[in-house]
């Protein structure tokens, strides 16, 4: 259901409130380049920092202006599983394709915690659930038995965002349901999790190089190992360097000296610092995008 090149667009601000004209243009500029389908309110989104009002204005907004021309996944995923129903059932509402939902953060629950939380926001919305596993994150590991098992006893969670980094674990979530459709939350991994049976990726780097991204993940589908691995090396360096710092905060220093967005962050999200802004720069002109 859910394959291809996914960004996870950033919530570009303008004094502190959503810049939804920005948005737009950034909505455009990623399905001209052929992406397949748009993440708003994720972790790149800063969803944390979004009132619960904007997260619904976003998550409208987004699903408005794409207007079926590409698929929306909404991030509506909570450590609180009353919140994480109430949005989700807003997102369905709203009509988008489907929900990434996280790893409930900083609660950290046991895996039948974890089981018993995604199950319960799957029967009560109808809606297909892309899981999120990012332990850094929210404490936790999403275990392989624990997505087999949720991957079986609901018919709506249909695919992993899976940024464990562990290759392991990815083969052997593939080798306990390889049904599920398990995309990359790791740009430096997408290549190798397409090698072992991965749909895709929902990435970050795709903020600035949406192009690049869709024809490796385009190629990596179609079997072509070649193509796909010249463009995995030509773009390692620039994804790593967005990961400096915390994200969101070198893809949106990127986005600004690109002419995107802002590089405007919501505390505790501050500016980069210096030193690292220098290493992006350099990379980013090796790579060859015109700086502003």
């Amino acid at each position: 259901m859910f394959e291809g090149s996914y960004v996870a667009i950033v919530t570009p601000f303008k004094d502190n409130k959503v810049d939804f004209e920005c948005l737009k243009k950034l909505i455009e500029f990623h399905i001209k380049n052929g992406i397949n389908g748009i993440v708003p309110c994720g972790t790149t989104g800063e969803s944390v920092t979004l009132s619960y009002q904007e997260h619904e204005q976003v998550i409208d907004f987004v699903v408005k202006t794409v207007a079926g021309r590409i698929k929306v996944i909404a991030g509506t995923g909570s450590n609180s599983t009353t919140e994480t129903i109430e949005m989700t059932a807003y997102a369905k509402k709203s009509g988008a394709d489907g929900v990434l939902l996280v790893s409930p953060y900083y609660n950290k629950p046991t895996q039948k915690g974890l089981y018993l939380h995604f199950k319960k926001v799957a029967d009560e919305i109808d809606i297909p659930i892309m899981l999120y596993n990012i332990q850094s994150r929210t404490a936790v590991n999403i275990e392989p038995e624990t997505v087999a098992k949720l991957h079986s006893d609901c018919k709506n969670i249909v695919a992993i965002k899976e940024a464990s980094g562990s290759l392991e674990q990815m083969t052997k979530i593939q080798i306990l349901c390889p049904k599920i459709d398990m995309l990359s939350g790791d740009d430096a991994l997408t290549l190798p999790l397409m090698a072992i049976g991965g749909k895709g990726v929902v990435s970050v780097v795709a903020n600035i190089i949406p192009k690049e991204v869709t024809e490796m993940v385009s190629a990596g589908l179609k079997g072509d190992l070649k193509k796909a691995k010249e463009i995995h090396f030509k773009i390692f360096d620039l994804t790593k360097a967005l990961f400096l710092e915390t994200n969101p905060i070198p893809i949106k220093t990127a986005m600004s000296l690109l002419g995107l967005c802002s590089d405007e962050l919501r505390l505790p999200m501050c500016s980069m610092e210096n030193k690292n802004k220098e290493k992006l720069v350099k990379v980013m002109n090796d790579f060859g995008l015109k700086i502003k």
